[in-house]
């Protein structure tokens, strides 16, 4: 892969390797673990990274840097004339909730593409998807798939 290609280019450079551990099931990490297991420096989190490039003097000036920045600004929320960000109504969830179950079967379907044969924004199905699995009307398998629960 061209992480391993970048790695091997690094060595013959004698520069360092870092890697992050993977799952030792997992055929994608295959790559990180053997070159955690050929003396590249574990990486956990970014700590790590920064003690090793040796900038671990300026993690404090980036903690005063964030406390002292303003915070970034965000998008205001739409508001209803009410004053309350909208929001579905009851029928309209339900609505959604029957056309979602209806949909789907004991046969697993990628989210994405009920997404898409829902022809409605994700961000309106993404938390009926999640009350319905709350509710264990449906079932998320690996991979992003979803199917009717039993």
């Amino acid at each position: 892969s061209g992480s391993l290609i970048t790695a091997r280019n690094a060595l013959d450079q004698g520069r360092d390797v870092l890697a992050v551990p993977g799952h030792p099931f997992d055929g994608r990490a295959s790559g990180c673990n053997m070159l955690l297991r050929d003396g590249a420096i574990l990486v956990r989190d970014a700590a790590d990274v920064i003690e090793h490039i040796g900038a671990a003097d300026d993690l404090e000036h980036i903690a005063a840097a964030r406390q002292t920045a303003p915070p970034p600004e965000t998008e205001p929320v739409t508001e209803t004339k009410s004053g309350a960000a909208p929001h579905r109504t009851w029928r309209e969830t339900a609505s959604l909730h029957q056309e979602i179950l209806a949909r789907l079967g004991p046969s697993p379907v990628a989210e994405d593409q009920l997404i898409r044969d829902l022809q409605a924004p994700s961000h309106q199905i993404a938390p009926a998807l999640v009350t319905l699995e709350l509710e264990g009307q449906i079932l998320r398998q690996p991979g992003g798939l979803l199917s009717k629960a039993g």
